[in-house]
């Protein structure tokens, strides 16, 4: 019996780059996704760029499109 391992790697993320999200804790404030590494989305604010970036998983996120 072959066991199959699974490979993260393999595994397409649900946001691109670009993509207009929010965090579900605070659904008022858009984020733009700006990089996608090792399971974790880099957002910027979408109306304000200029402050830090903000870090989340995949679980913690979800745009307009999906109804979670």
């Amino acid at each position: 019996m072959k066991l199959k391992f699974l490979n993260y790697r393999n595994l397409e993320n649900k946001y691109k780059e670009g993509d207009e999200v929010f965090a579900k804790v605070n659904p008022s404030q858009k984020l733009i996704i700006r990089r996608y590494v090792d399971r974790i989305y880099y957002c910027k604010i979408k109306n304000n760029p200029e402050l830090k970036e903000l870090v989340y998983f995949e679980r913690e996120i979800a745009s307009d499109e999906t109804k979670d």
